[in-house]
């Protein structure tokens, strides 16, 4: 990508795509181009469209989603298909038509199924079932796989999907009930701490395993990847380490400086029981993560703090 290059970032205000903001900022591009949801809707066909015509970026990082966490995705199943489907389609086909030299697509790892292999491979995408809870959310995401894929094969489009693992870092999301495992965890031990309560129940069993990626990490790569990678397969990006829930729960607690006991409730679905990605693909360009999980739960919870 050249310095001056006109560089769209969709999803800025959210965790990746404010980390994938301030990569490029700190990489000395300095053409970048936002909009905030109020300003565009990006389920709207026609502003969408109205947008890329006005501005006609030469790269664009598809950032932008609805996300949440196993509870949000269970609840709002229609909407995180529908919302999702559009925002993708709408600026995958408005990239095309305005001529964007390169595009990359951010998926997420529940694309895979639910009990494929272990490491999960990037050839496992559409070999099972997926899991139940988040599967609207799972196929819309492989239809951005798929769409970009067909952009390249059709129209000979230079469109990327790259698939983070779980992700954490600086704007997370620590809603009580819509946010992923390890921001909704901060919040949980760090308001047990405040108000003196004596234990902190869990969801689940606590024996999932599950990987996580500081999302400046993960800008990092993405960064890399959009001036190197050209390929049409998809690429993980993670650490290659798991956890426990349980592990991640007792490391939250130590961190947090919660003081009580912490209980696990097995009565709550523990979803995918194991999500662990193979990022040998990632290594092989020569990437490796830099930032380990306690020392990035400190700097999350850091963060959180400043907003509480």
């Amino acid at each position: 990508m050249e310095k001056n290059a006109k560089i769209y970032v969709a999803g800025h205000r959210g965790m990746v795509g404010s980390a994938i903001f301030r990569k490029l900022e700190k990489e000395g591009y300095s053409n970048l181009i936002t909009r905030t949801s109020a300003e565009l809707d990006l389920r709207d066909q026609n502003a969408v469209a109205d947008f890329f015509s006005e501005e006609k970026p030469d790269y664009v990082f598809l950032a932008a989603a609805k996300v949440g966490g196993i509870v949000a995705n269970n609840t709002y199943r229609a909407q995180f298909l529908y919302e999702n489907l559009m925002i993708q389609n709408n600026i995958i086909h408005n990239s095309y038509l305005q001529g964007v030299k390169k595009l990359m697509f951010l998926g997420s790892s529940c694309i895979y199924p639910k009990m494929a292999p272990q490491p999960l491979k990037e050839e496992y995408l559409l070999t099972g079932p997926l899991e139940q809870t988040n599967e609207p959310y799972a196929i819309a995401k492989i239809a951005g796989i798929k769409m970009c894929d067909a952009y390249r094969d059709q129209y000979g489009c230079n469109y990327v999907s790259v698939m983070p693992t779980n992700l954490y870092g600086y704007n997370d999301n620590y809603h009580p009930e819509n946010s992923h495992v390890l921001p909704a965890l901060i919040r949980k031990f760090h308001e047990a701490k405040v108000s003196g309560k004596d234990k902190v129940v869990v969801w689940g069993t606590g024996n999932p395993k599950r990987e996580f990626l500081f999302a400046d990490d993960l800008a990092d790569a993405c960064v890399s990847l959009m001036e190197t990678y050209n390929e049409r397969n998809l690429i993980n990006i993670g650490t290659g380490e798991d956890v426990t829930i349980k592990e991640l729960a007792l490391l939250i607690k130590k961190i947090t400086g919660f003081e009580g006991e912490l209980e696990f409730d097995s009565s709550k679905p523990d979803g995918t029981p194991r999500k662990l990605m193979d990022v040998s693909k990632l290594h092989s360009f020569g990437w490796k993560h830099r930032v380990e999980l306690e020392e990035g739960i400190k700097l999350a919870y850091k963060d959180f703090l400043s907003k509480a």
